[in-house]
């Protein structure tokens, strides 16, 4: 128990006697019981801040088809990003280099901006079936016609649909992170399920050295 002991005072030399008083004492037991009362408080009501986590869906790998699917089996509706120091370079549909043995066109990397003109405006036509799908959804959700539930589940399929953009996303030595992060956050305000960063070949760091140069 905590106290306090306060001097009696005394009295002065050669005066009269002042009787003896015991000393006063002032219980702070509740108040140590109020500090952690209003301790308990504080933790109780306060909020701990969340990291902010954002979900990647990646392309599952299907058992029944082979690891090199034919050209017909291709995935349709796909775009390449590829980061380099402060720049953002994209090619549609399936890389062909410089003198392949199918005779395709060789495949020419277009540059972008990581602005709401650039990639932003990219992502909104290319991704127009899921967009405009989450837009018809949104406005059922706004009118009770669904539940939270049933809306992500029909979003969810929306975006894995053959229709829906695939996004994959490549860096070279020179990318820097912040440039990966703001390519991330325009796939995901652009509603795109499948999203796949993954290592850039050789055939497109060699053409996209060459694009640098120019």
């Amino acid at each position: 128990m905590a106290e306090l002991a306060q001097d009696d005072g005394g009295g002065k030399k050669g005066g009269k006697k002042r009787p003896k008083r015991s000393p006063a004492r002032i219980d702070m037991t509740p108040m140590v019981d109020l500090g952690f009362l209003l301790l308990t408080f504080f933790v109780l009501t306060s909020t701990f801040a969340k990291p902010k986590v954002m979900s990647l869906v990646y392309p599952a790998k299907d058992p029944e088809k082979p690891e090199q699917p034919k050209e017909d089996q291709l995935v349709n509706n796909a775009i390449t990003f590829i980061v380099s120091d402060d720049r953002l370079f994209f090619y549609k549909g399936e890389f062909y280099p410089e003198g392949n043995t199918k005779g395709k066109p060789a495949t020419e990397l277009t540059e972008t901006d990581f602005g709401p003109t650039g990639i932003r405006k990219l992502l909104a036509d290319e991704n127009k079936f899921v967009l405009n799908k989450k837009l018809e959804l949104d406005g059922k959700l706004q009118r009770k016609q669904i539940n939270d539930s049933v809306y992500k589940k029909d979003l969810n399929e929306a975006k894995k649909d053959n229709k829906a953009l695939k996004v994959l996303v490549k860096t070279d030595m020179k990318a820097k992170t912040r440039n990966f992060i703001d390519v991330i956050d325009e796939l995901y305000i652009a509603s795109i399920g499948v999203i796949a960063p993954v290592d850039i070949m050789n055939s497109e760091q060699a053409l996209l050295d060459k694009t640098l140069k120019k």
